[in-house]
């Protein structure tokens, strides 16, 4: 059964509103703490602490996104000791997950989400482990929208169905796009791209331009691309990437990489990533004796720009599939265009807030003990 400790709801109520106070003042002002009511009138309050500063925050930016959220609660008290922030999405396959290239047990499942790139491992010894897979079978089957949470290391925790049943829209069977070419593009494939690609030294200041925007981990201000949480959300870094670059006059396109990808980085607590398929911008450089070649821009992995070849070298995956896409493709699968960035914005405050929820758990990356 499910954790009788966990609440997994959207917030519906805060007393007091903490809307016009940052947490620090606010729990100088409130020293008895929240409550915040969530959604069948339950009730969880959250007391000053080292981390109820940021906690509250981001427990109201998920009440005004109206997104569920994942919090254990000391049964005595009620009070908040554990913060997770679900995916409320579908499910697009269920495997075995040493199939899935996942270091696991045979009983183990590896389930790929519709709202997410990365691998969720599903472990048999999980108390909920029979009720979790039920429900998760019976939403690949119907498509119904899930609250699905699970924990920094990936493995699910909390299966539930969403009350609201609401969820971006996505075709039923997902077909992978072909990839669209304008005349510009398919006349810069030539020989004399030359003349429409960047020097090297663009190219590093295309680099510098984006990385520069990452996020402080602890504050995560907006318009901050989350480079730091590399476990998810690549579509929405690499649409904004494309945007910063589009707005100093370069011409990007996209990579995609498609395969059971384990990734080392220094930026996530295990010191690697489980991903079922990565995108990143990519910009053709100009070279001497009329050479060009595509270089991929991607921070949440190099601190400058690399060969297609580089990129998928490090994601341990030699049989991995490479597709290039004009810039104008966002996710593939689920929302082909995003020309407004509307949901790109919603994508980016989204993993902000989860990796300010890590840095508050374990500490901000990069980690001491990644190689």
């Amino acid at each position: 059964m499910p954790n009788p400790n966990a609440i997994v709801g959207r917030i519906v109520a805060a007393d007091p509103s903490p809307e016009k106070l940052a947490g620090p003042e606010f729990f100088r002002r409130n020293p008895n703490g929240v409550s915040f009511g969530f959604e069948g009138g339950v009730i969880a309050r959250l007391f000053p602490s080292e981390r109820a500063a940021g906690m509250l925050e981001i427990l109201d930016q998920l009440r005004q996104m109206r997104l569920p959220v994942y919090v254990e609660v000391d049964p005595q008290t009620r009070g908040i000791i554990r913060l997770l922030i679900p995916l409320v999405t579908r499910v697009q396959s269920i495997a075995s997950a040493p199939s899935m290239g996942l270091k696991a047990s045979p009983s183990d499942f590896a389930v790929d989400l519709e709202a997410s790139h990365a691998r969720h491992l599903l472990r048999a010894n999980h108390p909920d482990f029979a009720n979790s897979l039920e429900i998760l079978r019976a939403g690949l089957s119907t498509k119904r929208s899930l609250i699905v949470t699970e924990t920094d290391e990936h493995e699910i925790i909390d299966v539930r169905v969403d009350p609201l049943d609401t969820n971006l829209p996505g075709p039923a069977s997902p077909e992978k796009i072909k990839p669209r070419s304008s005349w510009f593009q398919r006349f810069c494939r030539r020989w004399f791209c030359w003349i429409c690609c960047v020097s090297p030294r663009r190219a590093s200041q295309l680099f510098a331009l984006c990385s520069a925007t990452t996020c402080d981990p602890l504050n995560v201000p907006p318009p901050c691309i989350p480079f730091l949480y590399p476990d998810d959300g690549c579509w929405a870094r690499a649409h904004e990437m494309c945007r910063l670059m589009i707005a100093a006059g370069a011409k990007p396109r996209k990579v995609w990489i498609d395969g059971n990808l384990h990734t080392l980085t220094r930026n996530n607590p295990q010191c690697f990533v489980d991903w079922g398929w990565h995108v990143a911008p990519t910009i053709c450089v100009r070279y001497r004796f009329f050479r060009a070649q595509l270089m991929v821009i991607d921070p949440s992995l190099f601190t400058t720009p690399v060969t297609e070849t580089q990129w998928k070298s490090v994601q341990g995956d030699p049989n991995a599939t490479l597709t290039n896409t004009d810039a104008t493709v966002y996710w593939r699968n689920v929302i082909p265009t995003d020309p407004n960035y509307v949901d790109t914005n919603i994508r980016l405050q989204f993993y902000r807030l989860q990796l300010k929820n890590r840095s508050l758990m374990v500490g901000p990356p990069p980690y001491a003990n990644c190689p």
